[in-house]
């Protein structure tokens, strides 16, 4: 869309879909039990919503991750001779935010997320202490320094951690935008 039509557009509802896949990567060695290589194939269908009233957007997304089977997982060494096969259970996933816009590059948001699953077997039995299941809340504020540069603080905080670290996170980043930039 043209810069023009860009600026005059405002959002209204919006509904999007995505893809992700990664490829197993990296180094892996079966023999090892930690390894920098993962020896699977992982992928996460999402669907994203969103939503503007007025000076408010709301922002949700949910999703899947899938795994497939690992099968070569710590195998051919001195603790087992013979070949394990390890397998992960899907991780479903929930973001949201709701924001309001002050004025350009001006607003704030709050935010939360909620992730569950991903219990593992090895050979077929499922250990049941690697359930994963945690969520975060926080914060997002963005104050404009000039017509293209705002600063952004964040925050978030662990609000139910089941499985995983259980820690605060402060950030601070610098946003530079071309529109509206001279020739």
């Amino acid at each position: 869309m043209p810069m023009n039509q860009y600026v005059k557009w405002r959002q209204k509802a919006l509904l999007g879909v995505s893809f992700t896949l990664v490829a197993p990567t990296g180094q892996y060695d079966p023999t090892r039990l930690i390894n920098q290589g993962s020896n699977r194939w992982a992928f996460k269908p999402e669907i994203g919503f969103s939503r503007r009233l007025g000076h408010w957007i709301f922002d949700a997304y949910g999703a899947v991750w899938f795994f497939t089977t690992n099968p070569e997982f710590f195998s051919h060494n001195a603790f087992f001779p013979g070949s394990n096969t390890k397998s992960e259970a899907p991780v479903g996933a929930f973001e949201g935010h709701l924001s309001y816009d002050v004025k350009p590059r001006l607003w704030a948001s709050l935010d939360a997320n909620f992730w569950t699953g991903g219990r593992t077997s090895v050979n077929g039995v499922e250990n049941l202490g690697t359930l994963q299941r945690s969520s975060r809340i926080g914060g997002t504020i963005s104050v404009p320094i000039n017509n293209h540069q705002a600063i952004k603080f964040s925050y978030s905080n662990g609000a139910y951690v089941l499985y995983g670290g259980d820690y605060q996170n402060v950030s601070v980043g610098w946003q530079y935008s071309w529109q509206g930039r001279p020739n």
